[in-house]
């Protein structure tokens, strides 16, 4: 039921169905590499979803027409975006450390290069947990390493697609050495 209403909050109808694709993905991933007939998601007081009784983690992002999972033995976070061309990376300068902005406006494609930023951020937030509580800003990757509140995160660049800017994100330093097994699935809609 819990999923049920998680899944209905998206007020557009593609999100919904992504959020739900994603369910099944984790479902498909406990089941195929942990031999996890089910498994039962719970949500923490910071709104972080968990495996409840399984020392596994996993997390899981969607962007426009893509939906991706990870599962792990360790803490982690993922994030993808559409590199969409109608996105000005000037509207998010204030949500950028000083920097950032400046290594985006100097690169060459200042679109994909802000994706590029953004998915780390983002990935970082969701393995630490505070969501949205904490400010993007806040915060600045450096060689792929940031550090929040004494503690230090690490990021990995992955691809899946070329118009999707990819990036997991960990506490722990495995993640900048894993190799991720990538599966994908389409279907036309």
């Amino acid at each position: 039921m819990k999923i049920r209403q998680d899944i209905l909050r998206y007020s557009r109808w593609q999100d919904a169905q992504l959020s739900l694709l994603g369910k099944v993905l984790l479902q498909y991933g406990l089941k195929t590499y942990y031999n996890i007939a089910e498994a039962e998601i719970g949500i923490l007081p910071n709104k972080k979803p968990y495996l409840k009784g399984l020392d596994l983690h996993f997390n899981i992002s969607h962007s426009k027409d893509l939906v991706v999972c990870a599962i792990a033995e360790y803490p982690l976070g993922i994030d993808l975006e559409f590199n969409s061309p109608e996105v000005s990376y000037l509207d998010f300068e204030f949500q950028m450390t000083a920097n950032e902005f400046k290594e985006i406006h100097n690169s060459e494609d200042k679109t994909k290069s802000f994706f590029t930023y953004w998915t780390r951020k983002e990935a970082v937030i969701k393995v630490h947990g505070a969501g949205m509580m904490l400010p993007l800003d806040s915060f600045e990757i450096l060689h792929n390493e940031c550090i929040i509140e004494d503690e230090k995160f690490f990021t990995k660049e992955i691809f899946i697609h070329e118009d999707y800017p990819a990036c997991i994100a960990s506490s722990d330093q495995k993640i900048k050495d894993v190799n991720p097994l990538i599966k994908y699935f389409e279907e036309d809609v």
